[in-house]
C-alpha cells in the first residue's frame, strides 16, 4: 500500500463509453434537472407568497422542496458535465459529493419524520395542534434537523476520507456513490465506517418506526370518523406526504440492498438513478397534484407572470 500512488481524482464510468449515448444521457438528465428545479422553486414561491399557506405543514413542505433542490444538485449537474467533458471528478469534489449526499438524504428522512408527527397531531389531537405546533417550535425542529444531519454527514465523511485513497481511482457509477467509494478504501477504514453505518441504522430504524406509528394512529383515527367527507379530507391531507415517504424509503431500501460490483451493470446504474433523481423530481408533482390549496395560488402566480392577452 505504501508504494501505491495517492488518488487525486476519480474516473466515473457512467452509463456508457459511447459518445452518442453520453449525449442522450446528458440531455435526459438536463431535462429532468430543469423540471425538478423549476417545480420545486415554483412550489417554494407559492408557499412563500400565499399567506394562507403559512402553516406548519407547508413550512415543512417548503423545507422539503429546498432539500430536493439541494439533493439533486449534488449529483446530476456534475454527472452531466462529466459525461460531456471528461468522466472524472476531483478528490475534493468526491469528498463534497459524499458529504452533501449524506447530509441531504438524512435531512430528507428527518423532515419526513417530523411531517408525519405534524399530521398525527393535526388529525389525532386537533384541539392541541395550535399549542403543540407553534411557529417557534416548528423553526426549532427544522433547525435541530438541519444541525443533526450535517453533523451526521461530517462523521461519516470523516471516517471514509481520513486516510487518502490509493487502491484505485475508478468508480463504476455516474457519481461518487457511497458503496463504490467504500470499496476503494482500506480494510481498516471500511470496518470503522461499516460499524458507524450499523450504529446509525438504529437512528434510521427509529425514524421509520416513528413514521409507522404516526400513520397507524392517523389511519386508525380517520377510519373512526363517521363523516365520509371528513375522512376524504383527512386522507387528501396526509396521502401526498405518505406517498412521498414511501417513494423515498423504497428507493433508499433498493440503494441499501443494491449491488456494489466492481464492474458496471444496468441494475447497478439504474438503482442509484432511482434514489438520486426520482424523489426530488416527483415530490412537487405528488404534493400539488390533488392539493387545491397549492393549485389555486399556483395558477394565480402563473397569471401574474404570464398575463392573458385580451
Amino acid at each position: 500500500m505504501d508504494n501505491l500512488t495517492k488518488v487525486t481524482e476519480f474516473l466515473l464510468t457512467g452509463f456508457s463509453g459511447i459518445w452518442e449515448v453520453q449525449i442522450l444521457y446528458a440531455g435526459l438528465f438536463l431535462l429532468i434537472d430543469l423540471v425538478t428545479l423549476l417545480g420545486n422553486l415554483l412550489f417554494m414561491m407559492v408557499i412563500t407568497l400565499d399567506q394562507c399557506l403559512h402553516t406548519p405543514m407547508y413550512f415543512f413542505l417548503k423545507n422539503l422542496s429546498f432539500l430536493d433542490l439541494c439533493y439533486i444538485s449534488v449529483t446530476v449537474p456534475k454527472s452531466i458535465h462529466s459525461s460531456l467533458v471528461h468522466n472524472s471528478i476531483s478528490y475534493l469534489g468526491c469528498v463534497g459529493q459524499v458529504y452533501f449526499f449524506f447530509a441531504f438524504a438524512s435531512a430528507e428522512l428527518a423532515f419526513l419524520t417530523v411531517m408525519s408527527y405534524d399530521h398525527y397531531v393535526a388529525i389525532c389531537q386537533p384541539l392541541q395542534y395550535g399549542a403543540m405546533m407553534t411557529a417557534g417550535k416548528c423553526h426549532q425542529m427544522a433547525a435541530i434537523a438541519w444541525l443533526i444531519c450535517f453533523s451526521y454527514a461530517a462523521v461519516h465523511t470523516g471516517n471514509m476520507f481520513w486516510e487518502a485513497i490509493s487502491r484505485s481511482n475508478r468508480i463504476h457509477q455516474f457519481f461518487c456513490d457511497i458503496p463504490h467509494v467504500l470499496a476503494l478504501v482500506s480494510c481498516e477504514i471500511f470496518f470503522v465506517e461499516f460499524v458507524t453505518l450499523a450504529l446509525s441504522s438504529c437512528l434510521v430504524t427509529g425514524c421509520f418506526v416513528l413514521m409507522i406509528i404516526s400513520y397507524y394512529q392517523i389511519f386508525s383515527t380517520v377510519f373512526r370518523v363517521p363523516s365520509v367527507e371528513s375522512r376524504a379530507k383527512a386522507f387528501s391531507t396526509c396521502s401526498p406526504q405518505l406517498i412521498v415517504t414511501v417513494l423515498f424509503l423504497t428507493t433508499g431500501l433498493f440503494a441499501a440492498l443494491g449491488p456494489s460490483d466492481k464492474t458496471s451493470s444496468v441494475q447497478d446504474l439504474v438503482i442509484p438513478t432511482a434514489y438520486t433523481v426520482l424523489p426530488p423530481f416527483l415530490n412537487p408533482i405528488i404534493c400539488s397534484l390533488r392539493n387545491k390549496k397549492i393549485k389555486a395560488p399556483m395558477w394565480r402566480l402563473f397569471g401574474k407572470i404570464y398575463p392573458l392577452q385580451k
